[in-house]
């Protein structure tokens, strides 16, 4: 009797393996908006915001990078003639344009694992149950929400050839000072950005460490792990899905740096060390009237930023 039913659920599981991997496709109106469409309905102004904010303005540009663009009087009709790969050939062959990119990835090699580690490590202690602990977190926080202009003024006052910096290290005080020197403009630029930005980072790792369950840090304690082996063994792939949305948001960010450059080294000095893509595409499309040059810039941006984005993804996912 027990080999009998031992076969009977042999089988229906058999039966059930084989109907999951033959399972029928659903209709497209339950792939587009799943069991419940009422819920397009809710997301549709949302939708609506982001095609004309985000997709139509980017597919303007990629329009304007194909003609020969530029800008005229209100209500006058003006040719336009579609030019091909011409506006992309010429920034190619541009070196102010290679020199941005350069400058912007010397700002992500910087920045990025700096916002990641810092933040990371931040979360991590502003987790655990600390006095004044909410104190702190205000305080990473408000960074974030303070005007760049602001801020910027106190960098300044710090990284002047007279700031307090140079003041306290004395004779080890670079020359030409921090903002000044060619080579240590965008460094300074980076760790400000990471600094200023903290707290929003700060935030996304807190809420993922709420999901960790305690009783996991509590074996690993009892078996004698010391903080270290936790933070690498149980904090660092607990929190993945968080690292991987700080990367790319992080990335991104600095992709598209304007204004702590245009403020900081009045508009991309000392000779063009500290430009970013996106400040020239500013100082073409609108200074030189070149807009359709700056919308080639900023096509080859997207591009790049979203081949970077879904390497992190790849390589997280693997890890």
């Amino acid at each position: 009797m027990s080999s009998i039913k031992s076969e009977t659920l042999r089988s229906r599981r058999t039966a059930g393996t084989a109907g999951g991997a033959k399972k029928p496709r659903q209709p497209w109106r339950l792939r587009l908006g799943g069991h419940q469409p009422i819920g397009m309905v809710f997301v549709s102004p949302y939708l609506l915001y982001l095609a004309a904010i985000f997709v139509y303005p980017l597919g303007f540009a990629v329009w304007m990078s194909f003609h020969d663009y530029f800008f005229a009087a209100p209500g006058v009709e003006v040719e336009r003639p579609f030019v091909g790969l011409d506006n992309y050939t010429s920034v190619l062959t541009d070196p102010d344009v290679w020199r941005s990119f350069y400058n912007i990835a010397v700002f992500l090699v910087i920045n990025v694992p700096l916002t990641v580690v810092g933040s990371l490590v931040l979360a991590t202690a502003l987790n655990r149950k600390l006095p004044l602990r909410s104190f702190f977190r205000t305080a990473y926080y408000i960074p974030y929400v303070t005007a760049s202009v602001a801020v910027v003024g106190v960098w300044m006052f710090l990284f002047n050839s007279d700031g307090l910096v140079n003041r306290a290290l004395g004779p080890l005080a670079p020359e030409p000072s921090w903002l000044v020197n060619s080579h240590l403009a965008m460094p300074v630029v980076a760790v400000f950005v990471a600094w200023k930005q903290l707290g929003f980072f700060v935030v996304l790792y807190l809420s993922a460490l709420q999901n960790v369950p305690n009783e996991l840090y509590e074996s690993a304690a009892l078996d004698g792990a010391g903080r270290l082996r936790i933070f690498r063994s149980i904090t660092v792939p607990a929190v993945r899905p968080a690292t991987l949305l700080v990367l790319i948001l992080a990335t991104i960010t600095g992709a598209n740096l304007f204004t702590e450059p245009y403020l900081l080294t009045s508009g991309g000095g000392p000779d063009g060390a500290t430009t970013s893509p996106v400040l020239l595409m500013y100082q073409r499309g609108l200074q030189q009237g070149h807009p359709d040059e700056a919308a080639a810039i900023g096509v080859i941006l997207v591009v790049l930023i979203t081949a970077i984005s879904l390497i992190y993804r790849r390589l997280v996912e693997r890890d």
